[in-house]
């Protein structure tokens, strides 16, 4: 069955794309939540006239979404979660408690149904979880599952990395200083004049005997 889609659909399109779908998934899911309409002559003569407006709000939403995406790739969020042994967990973590946490720690809103785990995730460890932000517009971020209360320690982790690291580098430069003033000194020893010995006077009396 052939609609006009009036809203972004995963997997199916942008609003104003005219697509072919499933009739049971047209008329049971697509329209009655009127994210597309049938493609009957008349409709297909209205989307030619609101095609312009419509390229303009989803150039838009591409750009928001960018934004968004550059916001969040690369970034990490830590959820708490419940383990036995072996670092399993009691449940798995949900795409909604991901959704949560992004919000909550990273300050963006994205969707958890376009979520992609890769795999389920029912043990502490760390995750790669891909979003798709807008279209072909995605972000990953890094998922940390860890047990309960150890939320502050994983956040903490990354700072006490960046301090070590940042002491690292002042005692490297320290010691470049410290050999470099030795080498200064050597040179300076090395260039110092060797004062001349006063030479033996000679006896004249010593000659005359």
């Amino acid at each position: 069955m052939k609609v006009i889609l009036t809203a972004e659909v995963k997997g199916k399109g942008h609003e104003g794309d005219v697509v072919d779908v499933a009739r049971g998934y047209a008329v049971n899911y697509l329209l009655p939540r009127k994210m597309a309409i049938q493609a009957t002559p008349g409709n297909l003569k209205q989307l030619e006239a609101r095609m312009v407006n419509i390229q303009k709000r989803n150039d838009s939403r591409r750009s928001e979404a960018e934004g968004l995406a550059g916001e969040i790739n690369g970034k990490m969020i830590v959820i708490e979660a419940k383990a036995g042994e072996g670092g399993k967990l009691f449940g798995s973590v949900t795409t909604l408690m991901i959704e949560e946490a992004i919000a909550a720690q990273l300050s963006a809103d994205v969707d958890h149904k376009r979520m992609d785990l890769h795999r389920p995730i029912k043990s502490l460890g760390d995750y790669p979880v891909r979003v798709s932000v807008f279209g072909d517009v995605k972000a990953e971020v890094l998922v940390k599952v860890v047990p309960e209360g150890g939320a502050a320690a994983a956040a903490a982790a990354p700072v006490e990395e960046a301090v070590a690291a940042e002491a690292e580098v002042a005692v490297a430069e320290s010691d470049d200083v410290a050999t470099d003033e030795v080498a200064a000194d050597d040179a300076e020893t090395e260039t110092e004049e060797v004062p001349e010995t006063d030479a033996v006077e000679e006896n004249p009396e010593a000659g005359a005997e």
